[in-house]
């Protein structure tokens, strides 16, 4: 009653815009609960974990994490534009009730509390008051201000242009959000939304006294209505995610002090770091990611790197290339790029937090796993590629995964050597083993001169690829992935085939496309389920 009531006398002074600002900042309220669970990393490796209730599909939907992080900040956006608009005409409103020209319950609302004995309705008092003035001397106006500006600040520093340009910006901005949650709490502090009061609506009959709004204090039952602010609400709804959260960072300030010890440092020829690492009681499994602080060059930012070892090696390994300012300060921190490579005792300390779960976690449940990798999207793969290895020299391997098929697109493979390398390895072990049938990789070189290709046609004949080294001779182009799925389908009916993709946007939409166009409308048919690398 309370509420309808509230609507029911702010709605003469304010009409429809009224309802356009509490809709939406019942939006804003439930899009600031949900803005933070997508980012709870140790929440969803948890719920990941959990896989009693967390299997097929529901588990491939946790891999998109980020994308509803950035869904759900889309309509943060949309709803926040819609109630700044709102108010901005309630405002109006408000100062026209205040004018000569009002007449009628509109005026007679705006001029209650000018006698000692009526509380107001309409904060804007006089009529010659500067609305945005007046609006920004109170909490409500200077919180909405800051939740604005904060927001404005962490939307455009999250444009993929500037994470690939400047991921300091970025990172440095994002945490604005404490400035944003803050802001929010307070911001229905200042009451400026009013109703009557519940002692008030059962004195004051509103059905009839509407009407006569000219008899409010002579008639019996219509004493003048009295009105208080609203109780600010929007605390309750980010409250819980906002201690949740709290939690996940108490949680990476314990890891932060847990003592990282640095085994192995190599610097690759083409200009990549790999780290070899120790921590007590870190397990892992193929594909997750750690994040990566280094107090030297910074106290605050931490970024996330792919473990490119296997969970049956005695020690964690990332492989990071200088790609921005701050990987390119820890490589030389390590003494890469051309640089002597330090003695332990002078490398710089490391912090890490995870391992958290990915989508390459799950190309192990398939019997049939497609693996595609573009550029530097190689790197989840590493992983996956060497527990493969492990698992086939087991003298009863898993069951479950009888093929893989990998493709790599690169268009310059010397950039990445050290994945070559591996996988010749890889190659070399599964033949003295009897293991090849296993993996089936193709090498796409979309990138190449006239001087190369002179080289590549003079030594085609050889045994072993001119670029990689491996058996497997590298491809020149594109695939073309009509016949690559039409092959696989071919090659395995009735399966359940999982493709997992790590690169850019646009093949990962050819991918997604392929995976719903060979897949059978028939529940025994084949079926190819897409996973999309991300963090």
């Amino acid at each position: 009653m309370e509420c309808w009531v509230l609507n029911e006398s702010l709605s003469v002074i304010l009409v429809s815009t009224l309802a356009w600002a509490r809709a939406s900042a019942v939006c804003l309220n439930f899009n600031c609960m949900l803005i933070l669970l997508p980012i709870s990393r140790n929440l969803i490796s948890f719920i990941r974990g959990a896989s009693i209730c967390c299997r097929g599909p529901w588990r491939r939907q946790l891999d998109k994490n980020l994308k509803f992080h950035k869904l759900v900040a889309y309509a943060i956006a949309v709803n926040a534009t819609i109630h700044i608009v709102a108010h901005a005409c309630n405002l109006e409103r408000y100062h026209q009730g205040q004018s000569a020209e009002a007449r009628g319950l509109l005026a007679a609302l705006s001029k209650l509390g000018d006698t000692s004995n009526e509380s107001y309705l309409n904060p804007i008092r006089t009529f010659h008051t500067n609305t945005t003035s007046e609006l920004l001397m109170t909490i409500t106006g200077i919180s909405g201000l800051m939740i604005s500006l904060a927001f404005i600040l962490i939307v455009t520093s999250s444009t993929e242009f500037i994470r690939q340009t400047s991921y300091e910006l970025f990172w440095y901005t994002h945490h604005l959000f404490i400035i944003f949650f803050i802001s929010l709490a307070i911001h229905g502090a200042g009451r400026i939304v009013r109703g009557q009061t519940p002692e008030s609506l059962l004195r004051h009959n509103v059905t009839f006294c509407r009407d006569h709004y000219a008899e409010w204090q002579a008639a019996a039952p219509c004493p003048v209505p009295q009105f208080s602010g609203k109780e600010p609400s929007a605390w309750k709804w980010v409250l819980g995610p906002v201690v949740l959260y709290a939690c996940e960072r108490l949680i990476r300030f314990w890891r932060f002090h847990q003592e990282v010890v640095i085994t192995k440092v190599v610097s690759h020829p083409s200009g990549v770091l790999e780290l070899h690492m120790k921590k007590r009681h870190f397990h892992m499994a193929p594909g997750q990611y750690i994040l990566i602080q280094c107090p030297s060059i910074s106290w605050l930012e931490w970024h996330p790197f792919t473990l490119t070892s296997a969970p049956q090696e005695d020690f964690f390994s990332v492989h990071i290339r200088a790609a921005g300012d701050w990987t390119g300060a820890l490589c030389r921190a390590f003494g890469a790029e051309g640089q002597a490579l330090k003695e332990p005792w002078s490398l710089p300390r490391l912090a890490v937090d995870g391992p958290f779960g990915a989508a390459l976690t799950d190309v192990f449940h398939y019997p049939v796993s497609v693996c595609i990798a573009a550029g530097i999207g190689v790197t989840p793969f590493a992983a996956v590629l060497k527990s493969l290895w492990y698992r086939c020299c087991e003298p009863q391997p898993p069951p479950t995964l009888s093929k893989v098929y990998f493709y790599w697109i690169c268009r310059d493979s010397r950039a990445f050597e050290w994945f070559a390398d591996l996988l010749l390895s890889l190659e070399t072990r599964m033949s003295e083993q009897g293991k090849t049938h296993l993996l089936s990789y193709h090498i796409f070189l979309t990138g190449w001169d006239e001087n190369q290709v002179i080289h590549i046609a003079l030594h085609w004949d050889e045994n072993t690829d001119v670029i990689t080294g491996l058996k497997q001779k590298t491809f020149y182009g594109r695939p073309n992935w009509n016949n690559e799925f039409r092959q696989i389908a071919y090659n395995h009916p009735s399966s359940s085939i999982g493709v997992f993709f790590c690169g850019p946007k646009a093949l990962s939409k050819t991918l997604q496309r392929m995976c719903r166009l060979y897949s059978s409308a028939d529940p025994r048919g084949v079926h190819f389920h897409y996973n999309k690398e991300s963090f």
